[in-house]
C-alpha cells in the first residue's frame, strides 16, 4: 500500500463507515442498537465546536480505515483538547501505515485549531495497536476508571 488518502467523511460514505465501525465494535465485543448508529452518523455531520468529527482512509478507491475524534474543554488550558475516540484499520490494511496516517490527520486537524493535546485510549490487550501507539505517541501512565 503506497497511496493512502485521508479525508473527512462524506454522506456517500455511510455504508463503508458502517462496515468499518461495526468491525471496530466487533473487535471490542460491543454491539450497539440501531438508534446509536443513526445518532452517531447524524452527529458526525452536525455543525458545532464539540460535535464529533470523522475521517476515512482510502486506498485504491476502497475504504480501509476510519477515525472519530472530538474536541472538549479543559480546566488546564485555554485551548481545547482533542480526544481520538475510535481508530480502526481493516485487518488486511494493518501494518501498512493506515493507522499512523489517520492519527497524523487528526493531529493536523487539531493543530489548525490551535489544539496541541491529542490523546486516546486502547485496551491493554490490544498489542497490535499498541505497537503503533508506542511508536507515534508517548504513553502517559494514566489509568482509566469508569463509574458503572
Amino acid at each position: 500500500m503506497t497511496d493512502i488518502t485521508i479525508r473527512p467523511l462524506e454522506l456517500a460514505d455511510h455504508a463503508e463507515w458502517r462496515r468499518l465501525w461495526t468491525a471496530y465494535l466487533d473487535f471490542y465485543n460491543t454491539v450497539l442498537p440501531e438508534k446509536i448508529y443513526e445518532l452517531a452518523w447524524k452527529r458526525l455531520f452536525t455543525e458545532g465546536e464539540f460535535e464529533p468529527k470523522g475521517l476515512i482512509a482510502v486506498v485504491d478507491g476502497k475504504a480501509v480505515g476510519l477515525t472519530h475524534y472530538l474536541y472538549h474543554r479543559s480546566g488546564w488550558s485555554e485551548a481545547n483538547n482533542c480526544y481520538l475516540q475510535d481508530l480502526f484499520a481493516d485487518p488486511a490494511a494493518r501494518g501498512k501505515g493506515v493507522g499512523a496516517a489517520l492519527i497524523a490527520a487528526v493531529k493536523a486537524e487539531a493543530t489548525k485549531l490551535g489544539v496541541t493535546n491529542v490523546y486516546w485510549m486502547t485496551h491493554e490487550t490490544n498489542a497490535t495497536a499498541r505497537k503503533l501507539y508506542d511508536r507515534v505517541a508517548r504513553r502517559t501512565g494514566f489509568i482509566e476508571y469508569d463509574l458503572i
